[in-house]
């Protein structure tokens, strides 16, 4: 089963709306096969692990393990249930048990009736944690929310001074942490579904918010425009990315800029979660700048926050966001520390 978490990871941001599955095929105590899902409309782990295997003769006494419970249902593929079933596999070791509804727990109660030994709640903690945007998703009708900023070694976020008021092309960041840091982020950014900023951060920094110095897909970008006070020709509405903007004031979308209306005064966190439930986002990085950071953490809508902590001072400036959480792992980034919590409450 840990092959199945280490092989499923491989698919990580390039899945969804699936979530990320391994398996493996083992006779006689050896790995004959194995596999995991690479791409939403492309074969299932279980079936690329099947396809892999050269001695299909083998299948009657073989065992398949999988991270998540067999799917039961026709969607892009068919259902991986009814191919170990006709593959003559009579063994099935299942990590999680899938949460979707057109699942369920029907994959595994379908392998039941077909004659299979199934056995369920293998590395369980270990399997859920692996999709834990998936079961977000699903439990809590929201995405998987991700916190990140970068601090100063004395706790700023920002330098009290900014280039608000400077034309749109001579906007940028102030950069806190290294090169390093910063392509570590881009690969968040690749892993992840959606990226979330204020109106601040784009007046201020006018943010590409994509993935460019990492392999991998965009996120979607989420913008929080209360007025609708950002020029348009600023770099997140190029269109190259699709992308939502949260408002009070009712515009028309297009194709890759959507605008959706909420009421910026009544638990606006809450509604936007509920909004890009219907947009089926399953993960969501919230990039700030501190404001919006901060009505997250105090509305307790977050579940990871990535702190990195550059090699760098203020005088003064914008203070990182307040909040407690479980520090799970610290690691050094050349001079850089980056901090990653875990919200318990």
């Amino acid at each position: 089963m840990f092959r199945c978490i280490e092989l499923a990871k491989n698919g990580l941001g390039t899945t969804y709306p699936n979530p990320l599955v391994g398996s493996v095929i083992v006779d006689n105590n050896k790995i004959i096969g194995e596999g995991w899902h690479y791409k939403s409309g492309l074969p299932h782990a279980e079936v690329n692990a099947i396809q892999s295997v050269s001695d299909i003769s083998l299948f009657k006494t073989a065992t398949i393990y999988v991270s998540l419970e067999p799917c039961s249902h026709f969607g892009k593929t068919p259902p991986c249930a009814d191919l170990i079933i006709s593959s003559g596999i009579k063994k099935v070791v299942i990590g999680s048990t899938d949460p979707n509804p057109k699942v369920a727990g029907k994959g595994i109660q379908k392998l039941i009736n077909a004659g299979c030994d199934v056995i369920i709640g293998v590395l369980n903690d270990e399997c859920d944690d692996l999709n834990k945007r998936f079961f977000t998703f699903y439990n809590k009708k929201r995405p998987f929310i991700i916190l990140k900023w970068a601090q100063t070694t004395n706790g700023f976020i920002a330098p009290e001074k900014n280039n608000e008021n400077l034309k749109i092309s001579e906007k940028k960041p102030v950069w806190i942490t290294n090169t390093f840091s910063r392509q570590r982020v881009h690969k968040m950014r690749a892993e992840e579904q959606a990226i979330l900023v204020g109106t601040n951060t784009v007046l201020v920094d006018n943010p590409s918010l994509t993935s460019r110095d990492w392999e991998g897909n965009s996120p979607v970008r989420i913008i929080l425009d209360r007025s609708l006070k950002i020029p348009k020709e600023m770099t997140v509405f190029d269109g190259d990315v699709k992308t939502i903007v949260f408002t009070e004031k009712g515009k028309s979308s297009t194709k890759t800029i959507i605008f959706e209306t909420i009421d910026f005064s009544d638990n606006m966190p809450q509604q936007i979660c509920d909004v890009m439930f219907t947009h089926n986002i399953q993960s969501v990085i919230i990039e700030g700048g501190s404001q919006t950071l901060q009505t997250f953490i105090d509305a307790n809508l977050w579940d990871e926050a990535f702190i990195f902590i550059g090699n760098t001072t203020f005088g003064s400036g914008i203070k990182s966001p307040k909040f407690i959480g479980d520090l799970i792992s610290e690691e050094k980034i050349k001079q850089d520390i980056l901090q990653i919590y875990k919200n318990n409450n």
